[in-house]
């Protein structure tokens, strides 16, 4: 923390302490009462009586001392509490109210309780910060995956209507196009409102028992043709330890989880040669999960953001593919948030990206 924002509030100093505080407050009044008192006696009696003169201002300097000493002191202990119940309160809010012990070193407890409480602020303050930077990039990307399709809908119902309707070597064309840009914002809406009901805890799971090789093989199924369209392999690794593939989790959740990272792995994979894997491995009371491709890869300094929303590697490709930008933090939310197990990635640049996740046996 800013050294600025830490007063020096040394108790060994006059100033910090109550109690120092009111002694010198008394000794200062005490010894002009003192010089006072033997001034006017000087003045108004004989010099005969200079030693009861003296023995009177000490009483009156002494008399003055402790009552000024206990005035003070009490005086400044009650601006102190006020400042620190304040305090206090502030950082107990909603909690029971408790009546601190007041010490003589009160004002370095304030003083803590301050530099605490300043800290405490600062790093909400960085919080909201973090957020508001987090929703204005969103709202950006957001608008950004909307305007290409919405544009491309506009230009082509734009076309139609200059007479490109009446054209029928473009009029079906166009409207299948138009409706291609309909369905990347179907897919769009319908992802934003899954991640949505999953952050709210909304999007109840069907926990059932069901074999994870059926599943991987149905989903590598209906991507064959997209895989095919690319030149990618599709590979079901069966290993040879006689372990069991039953699982307990959501059906159609991991269907989406698989979908999305099968999908992930072909539009990534190599132009030509292509190969996307997957294998499972025994982990005791868990099934590890591994799809694998030998593509492109993924950056390192992009590995720990590639689960945020809308965050791409490589926006261009991305976006020819068809994909929403939403597909693997759809998945951390489905695998890590809501079955609770663990997702990861690992990658090298022009050699390919493995992704792993585990669900518990059945």
């Amino acid at each position: 923390m800013d050294t600025k924002l830490k007063p020096n509030l040394d108790t060994n100093k006059i100033g910090n302490n109550p109690k120092r505080i009111a002694q010198t407050c008394a000794i200062l009044i005490g010894v002009g009462f003192f010089v006072f008192s033997i001034i006017s006696l000087y003045i108004v009696a004989s010099k005969l009586y200079i030693i009861p003169m003296l023995i009177a201002g000490i009483l009156v300097s002494a008399g003055s001392y402790f009552m000024i000493l206990h005035f003070v002191e009490r005086f400044i202990h009650s601006k102190v509490k006020v400042i620190y119940k304040t305090i206090h309160n502030l950082k107990t809010q909603g909690q029971q109210e408790i009546n601190p012990a007041l010490q003589a070193d009160i004002l370095k407890q304030v003083n803590q309780e301050v530099i605490e409480w300043a800290d405490v602020q600062k790093k909400e303050i960085k919080k909201l910060k973090d957020k508001e930077n987090f929703r204005r990039e969103f709202i950006g990307n957001l608008a950004h995956e909307l305007k290409t399709p919405i544009f491309n809908i506009q230009n082509y119902v734009l076309t139609l209507l200059e007479g490109g309707l009446e054209d029928e070597r473009i009029n079906r064309t166009f409207l299948e196009k138009a409706n291609k840009s309909v369905d990347r914002m179907v897919a769009l809406t319908d992802d934003l409102d899954s991640i949505a009901r999953l952050e709210s805890g909304r999007l109840m799971l069907r926990m059932e028992k069901f074999n994870l090789i059926d599943l991987v093989q149905e989903t590598l199924d209906s991507l064959e043709v997209k895989a095919t369209e690319r030149n990618v392999q599709l590979v079901l690794e069966k290993n040879n330890d006689n372990f069991s593939t039953n699982v307990q989790a959501d059906r159609n959740k991991i269907g989406q989880v698989l979908t999305n990272l099968v999908a992930n792995a072909i539009n990534y994979s190599k132009e030509a040669g292509g190969l996307t894997t997957v294998r499972f491995y025994d982990m005791d009371e868990r099934i590890l999960v591994e799809i694998e491709d030998n593509g492109v890869g993924i950056p390192k300094e992009s590995i720990s953001r590639i689960f945020e929303r809308f965050f791409r590697v490589d926006r261009h490709r991305a976006r020819s593919a068809g994909g929403t930008g939403l597909g693997l933090s759809i998945c951390k939310h489905i695998i890590m948030d809501a079955h609770q197990e663990t997702l990861n990635v690992r990658s090298t640049v022009d050699e390919g990206t493995v992704f792993t996740f585990t669900l518990k046996k059945a």
